[in-house]
């Protein structure tokens, strides 16, 4: 993401729907508190909804 955490979705959805079998996604629950990274990371609560995105493209790419 470049450092920026609004590309986050994009790029991750980007990727499954180009046949990525993989992602590291930097999460916390607050990321102005994280030791390092705090500009490139996912609030942890929202995870959940873009892991449930992700596998949807994954299934429609798929055929599953």
């Amino acid at each position: 993401s470049g450092g920026s955490p609004e590309f986050i979705e994009p790029l991750a959805k980007a990727a499954v729907a180009v046949g990525i079998n993989g992602l590291f996604i930097e999460t916390h629950p607050n990321p102005a508190k994280a030791l390092s990274d705090a500009s490139s990371m996912l609030k942890l609560d929202k995870i959940s909804a873009l892991l449930k995105k992700l596998i949807a493209i994954h299934k429609l790419t798929r055929g599953a």
